[in-house]
């Protein structure tokens, strides 16, 4: 079965890649969690916007990997998130709460898929977060979860 991705799938390839899969794997996975659409040629013309919008996204190459790491760990970054006695929180910090705490710390725009989380965060204190710029490029740096709310 054809098939175009429309997100990033591990061992396949990215956004906007026309890949051959096994018929159960694309039509019981990929298509219904809306990981890829079926190919036609109608389709294939899309592949063009899709591949569009993943460079505007997309780090350009090593050395701007470099500088986005280097700016991400400078970063002092803070979350303010509602805790009860004892440090627990109500809930759980999500990937789209720490891009959101970059961006409020001065940092880049990130792609919340990208982040990766030491589990889920549910106290506070501070953790450590992976960011996944490039292949060849990882960032780490500090999230300070504080109580507030």
């Amino acid at each position: 079965m054809k098939i175009i991705l429309t997100q990033e799938v591990s061992g396949l390839g990215g956004p906007g890649d026309i890949v051959e899969v096994k018929d159960g794997y694309g039509r019981n996975y990929l298509l219904p969690q809306g990981f890829a659409i079926s190919w036609t040629k109608g389709a294939e013309k899309q592949v063009t916007v899709i591949r569009r919008a993943r460079a505007a996204r997309e780090i350009r190459d090593l050395g701007h990997a470099n500088e986005v790491k280097a700016q991400i760990e400078g970063l002092k970054v803070n979350l303010t998130a509602r805790a009860g006695n004892g440090g627990r929180l109500f809930g759980s910090v999500t990937p789209g709460d720490v891009v959101d705490a970059v961006k409020a710390a001065g940092g880049p725009s990130l792609d919340r898929r990208r982040l990766e989380l030491p589990g889920a965060i549910k106290s506070i204190g501070s953790h450590q977060v992976r960011v996944k710029l490039h292949p060849e490029v990882t960032a780490r740096f500090d999230l300070k979860v504080v109580p507030g709310k």
